[in-house]
């Protein structure tokens, strides 16, 4: 399998945690190679990433959730990211979806504003629903994650691959370790998960890039 990929998309995160967790062989292929961009957008005209290829199936993946099931679906292993039972799936479904759409969304916005090209003017209104959107979405999970281990219960899920990216990335734009201590102590946990601690460490010689990087 290949995995079209640069290593510092939050969405990318998303499946190489998935891949580590569940010790699965691929071929990383960095974006930044204008060859294999070349591949990936014969791949994907969408020109969205990551997309995974799976010669041995003939199959192309694209879209993160759909790509970590698809994973689980046909390279089961040890790390199961959607339960069996009915009730518990929809909760890892769900909770994928919150830490996708409603933290890693506005999240994007306020670094899409902060990297604007020189002479397009910033929106600081924009911004400003983008953090109260942040704020009310931690208010939310501070409530929802007390007493579980993980995202959506005692085992890792798909939904803590969405989860690992969006908070770890959120946090740096709009803090929130010292106001919600449940959600500061599942993120503790996330990067000491060494699938998604090797994440970031293979993030830092692209971390400058990021806009909120130095705070």
């Amino acid at each position: 399998m290949i995995l079209y990929y640069h290593p510092l998309s939050s969405y990318c995160w998303k499946v190489l945690i998935a891949l580590y967790e569940n010790g699965t062989a691929f071929e990383p292929r960095m974006l930044e190679d204008p060859a294999v961009a070349e591949e990936w957008l014969k791949l994907w005209p969408i020109s969205k990433f990551p997309v995974l290829r799976d010669e041995a199936r003939g199959c192309t993946v694209a879209e993160t959730s759909i790509i970590v099931e698809y994973l689980g679906q046909h390279y089961p292993g040890p790390f199961r990211p959607i339960p069996e039972d009915g009730e518990a799936a929809l909760e890892v479904r769900l909770m994928d979806r919150l830490f996708d759409n409603y933290v890693m969304t506005p999240l994007q916005a306020m670094v899409a504003d902060r990297i604007r090209p020189e002479g397009v003017p910033r929106d600081p209104y924009d911004v400003e629903q983008a953090r109260a959107m942040l704020r009310k979405s931690y208010a939310m999970l501070e409530e929802r994650l007390a007493g579980r281990t993980w995202a959506a219960g005692d085992s890792l899920s798909l939904a803590d691959c969405a989860a690992a990216p969006a908070l770890f990335y959120a946090d740096k734009a709009e803090p929130m370790r010292a106001s919600f201590p449940v959600l500061a102590a599942y993120l503790d946990r996330l990067e000491a998960r060494e699938s998604f601690a090797r994440v970031l460490r293979e993030k830092e010689p692209w971390w400058h890039l990021f806009p909120y990087a130095g705070g």
